[in-house]
């Protein structure tokens, strides 16, 4: 049975494709979308890009005949404009001439000549308003992560016979070896997810385990458990996969993406591993480290503040720099270091182009090379733009996506929608993508940070 379905703008803007996705389903877009539309293609970054694209399409769509009579859809159903219904009353106390007056009339409207009408919004308030009217209401939730893509967390735990732990540094374990006991310790086959990491237990002695990742059916041990990037040791088993994961080429592993929450050394890491790679070896392995923060209220310009790029992003780049200046001081292990001294050695980093900071909206359209690409906070980008900065990526490039999908400040998205969580549901599987989830016990910032993790 077709639907018909209301869009809000803030679905379009979020996803542009949106009015392809509603199969052989009735869309109707209300006047204000429109005009909303109109005033947001003058915008900068992916507001504007999108408010511009969908636009474009409408035009294509117009040409098929009149947006306000109805026209088909490429994919199926139809579209339409909804230019009446604009005296339709609302419960005392609702605004009827605001964004969302406006559209809960239309739909409101629809319901009561007879054409049950579902609004789709990416607005809480606005399905709240319409349960109030009785106006069934739904986010979109097209580009949304499966509830069971949450759960993976790119380690596990599992059993092995104890003769074969002695060959994993060799030749590795084969994954059918392998298994799990149930509540009643039965034993139980697992399944793995290529460049999934493991912890190994020992099904003869507790203690003994050993770390290792799955690949190409096998489980063999961590190339670089020994390592001491920047100076810089691991401290539990997640750093020791984080650092693992960091520490493969950008041939083996172009892409990682590393969610935790707060205190779990995530950036930290990175950037030691990123500095390792570009200053201490002999033979560097990239140009440069790029650095970018999204800007959490949904893309909004940066030219209202005042200075050169550089000066505009610097606050958001500010926790860089203090994890900078920790790695800076890691290096004089007797006293610390002055303000004035750190303060210069780091300059000394931006000045030279060791590390470079950008905005999120300046990303569009390049092709990165020969960089080690930092994307911090990158719960707060769109499934657009994590697309968007994972398909600019040439030759020798690694991109890390550092994030937690709990602490989401962008407006419009969830733990379900955002960037972070929609490209590791994509990429879990992929030979070219490692992936991992810090635990909140990980915590390495203070003994407060972890207290404070594990009880609020």
């Amino acid at each position: 049975m077709q639907k018909t379905y209301v869009l809000d703008t803030n679905v379009l803007i979020h996803a542009p494709y949106a009015l392809e996705s509603f199969e052989d389903n009735h869309i109707v877009l209300p006047l204000a979308v429109l005009e909303e539309l109109d005033e947001l293609k003058q915008a900068e970054g992916e507001q504007g890009g999108n408010a511009r694209q969908v636009i474009r399409f409408l035009e294509r769509l117009r040409r098929q005949g009149s947006l306000v009579k109805g026209v088909s859809l490429p994919g199926g159903g139809t579209l339409r404009l909804e230019v009446n219904h604009v005296d339709v009353p609302l419960p005392q106390g609702m605004d009827p001439n605001s964004r969302n007056g406006r559209l809960l009339k239309v739909c409101r409207g629809l319901v009561e000549e007879g054409a049950p009408a579902i609004l789709v919004t990416r607005d809480i308030v606005a399905r709240i308003k319409a349960q109030m009217i009785g106006v069934p209401a739904e986010d979109f939730t097209t580009d949304q992560i499966p509830d069971e893509a949450e759960s993976y967390t790119g380690r596990t735990e599992v059993y092995v016979p104890d003769h074969l732990l002695a060959g994993l540094k060799k030749k590795g374990i084969p994954a059918e070896e392998l298994y799990t006991a149930d509540i009643r310790g039965e034993r139980q086959s697992v399944s793995l997810t290529e460049n999934q990491f493991v912890l190994l237990r020992s099904d003869t002695e507790e203690k003994k385990t050993m770390l290792g990742r799955f690949s190409a059916g096998r489980v063999t041990a961590l190339s670089f458990g020994g390592a001491k990037p920047f100076g810089v040791r691991a401290r539990s088993v997640g750093q020791r996969f984080l650092q693992e994961a960091l520490m493969l080429s950008a041939a083996e592993a172009p892409l990682v993406i590393v969610k935790g929450p707060a205190g779990t050394a995530k950036t930290f890491y990175s950037l030691a591993v990123g500095l390792e790679k570009v200053l201490e070896q002999e033979r560097r392995e990239f140009r440069k480290i790029l650095v970018c923060r999204p800007n959490a209220q949904f893309d909004q310009d940066i030219g209202f503040l005042p200075g050169s790029e550089q000066d505009k992003i610097s606050p958001l780049m500010r926790p860089i720099v203090d994890n900078l200046e920790i790695l800076m001081d890691l290096e004089n292990k007797k006293e610390r270091r002055s303000e004035e001294e750190l303060r210069s050695r780091i300059d000394y980093l931006f000045e030279t182009g060791v590390i470079t900071a950008e905005a999120m909206n300046f990303m569009r359209g390049r092709s990165i090379t020969d960089t080690w690409l930092m994307i911090d906070e990158a719960q707060n980008l769109t499934p657009r733009q994590v697309k968007g900065i994972v398909t600019r990526v040439g030759r020798g490039t690694k991109v890390i996506l550092l994030g937690d999908p709990a602490q989401i400040d962008h407006p419009l998205l969830d733990e379900r929608s955002n960037g972070l969580s929609y490209a590791s549901s994509r990429m879990r599987g992929s030979p070219l993508c490692v992936q991992l989830t810090m635990l909140p016990d990980e915590c390495e910032r203070s003994a407060l940070a972890l207290d404070a993790a594990m009880r609020m």
